[in-house]
């Protein structure tokens, strides 16, 4: 198998990327996107498998809602892992992703040896994203906020002149709720990342909204590691996972909340979050 290629799924050019060597590590999300988060000390112990998903490549054609259902992109990644061959591998989603890999876990759990969420709420629903803008207004810093309040005074201006890439313009102009350095600009890790504004909309604003991993967490029979973000305000506060050490019914989860990251620790703690990983994929 190539280090890289291209695999059509129903007219869909899905892409994928294998760097490093070690347990495999199937990387949920974009091929362009990914491998700019993970260090390169991280490949020299583990073997990162970056792919695409609909959500990051063009429509082939108009599309129907069958077309984006999670059910679809979860079979995508089937056939992607059929495609690669992977028989025992830990599967890994950051943010929104991280959904797709716990569902992934538990529709295909034959192969999966662990799976790893990282920067994630139990849910996307309205009411969370509420609560998480709520966290930042009582907790961030003056200094945070007045930063946050000129970025996302130009988010307009963004969508308007490329209203194509409005999910990237609006991770960009959140970047005093995404990293622990309030002041970083993320527009390089988004150049040249391809973005289906209908697939995105779909699965961010309707099923992860549907979903609450927390709930659902007690009975996936798998190891699960969650990584989290002291600053991360996206998906704050990270006490919504404080269920999960509550009752005694997740020994199987590994919790780990970085203090000096926001919703990036493999970029922004990479050393700790490298060894961290590591240490638990054994």
């Amino acid at each position: 198998m190539k280090n890289n290629g291209i695999i059509d799924i129903d007219g869909f050019s899905l892409a994928y990327r294998i760097e490093g060597e070690g347990t495999p590590v199937l990387v949920v999300g974009s091929e362009v996107y990914y491998p700019r988060l993970f260090s390169q000390e991280l490949r020299k112990k583990l073997k990162l498998i970056f792919i695409d998903h609909r959500g990051f490549v063009p429509s082939p054609r108009a599309l129907t809602p069958e077309d984006y259902s999670l059910d679809r992109i979860l079979n995508d990644i089937e056939i992607i892992r059929k495609m690669l061959q992977l028989e025992d591998f830990v599967i890994l989603g950051h943010s929104g992703h991280a959904f797709m890999a716990l569902e992934y876990a538990k529709k295909y759990p034959a192969y999966v040896q662990k799976v790893v969420l990282l920067n994630t709420a139990p849910t996307n629903s309205q009411e969370r994203q509420q609560q998480s803008f709520a966290y930042f207004d009582e907790t961030a810093s003056a200094e945070r906020k007045s930063q946050f309040e000129k970025d996302i005074a130009l988010l307009a201006s963004d969508i308007e002149a490329d209203p194509e890439r409005r999910f990237a313009h609006m991770c960009i102009r959140m970047g005093a709720h995404s990293f622990y350095d309030y002041t970083f600009d993320a527009s390089a890790m988004w150049q040249d990342v391809y973005t289906n504004m209908p697939i995105i909309d779909h699965l961010w604003g309707e099923a992860f909204a549907r979903l609450n991993m927390a709930e659902s967490l007690p009975d996936v029979g798998k190891q699960v590691f969650i990584g989290l973000g002291a600053y991360d305000y996206l998906v704050a506060p990270v006490s919504l996972w404080n269920s999960i050490d509550a009752d005694g019914t997740c020994p199987h989860v590994t919790k780990v909340i970085f203090e000096q990251s926001g919703h990036n620790p493999m970029m922004e703690e990479a050393d700790l979050f490298d060894s961290t990983l590591v240490e638990w994929i054994g």
